[in-house]
């Protein structure tokens, strides 16, 4: 058996088992901003995930369903084209790094930390994305009324559901 036309590793899987795999790692990548994983496996999700960020910064409908489609959740995605791509705008590639971690103490296989390039917390977003989001927010602090601490909102909570006993039912 020759390895032709075949680009990647196989992680003893089959192919649609591979795909979930990595659609998995790179839903973990956008939601968490960083994964620890082994060593082959980031090496297989970081062009996958370049690809899913290029598409991402267009930001048009279609490249919006592809990337969509490329990651388990539609709120990932979402995160992906609205908050992570506008602050890696600045950036034509390498978007994403690989660090060797350790060594997994079962079976002392390489781990690696992959995470983005960019400090997406600190990163400064396009200036049309800040105005829209100070609106929004501005908009969504006058329109809430004071809120209680969430240990008071549980205990009014629980005050108000009715417990079931024998007689009630």
């Amino acid at each position: 058996m020759h390895r032709h036309g075949y680009k990647g590793k196989k992680f003893n899987r089959e192919r649609d088992q591979r795909r979930a795999l990595v659609k998995g790692l790179a839903d973990s990548l956008v939601k968490y901003e960083s994964i620890e994983t082994t060593l082959p496996k980031a090496k297989e999700v970081v062009p996958y995930i370049e690809k899913l960020i290029t598409k991402a910064k267009k930001g048009d409908l279609h490249n919006r369903r592809q990337v969509i489609s490329k990651l388990q959740t539609i709120a990932s995605a979402h995160k992906l084209v609205d908050e992570i791509a506008p602050k890696l705008a600045g950036r034509n590639s390498g978007h994403v790094r690989i660090e060797k971690t350790r060594t997994r103490r079962g079976d002392n296989a390489q781990l690696a930390r992959v995470s983005f390039v960019d400090d997406l917390i600190g990163a400064p977003v396009a200036a049309s994305a800040t105005a829209t989001a100070k609106v929004a927010s501005t908009s969504e602090t006058a329109a809430k009324p004071a809120s209680l601490p969430k240990a008071a909102s549980r205990a009014t909570s629980a005050a108000k559901k009715p417990v079931a006993t024998k007689e009630n039912k």
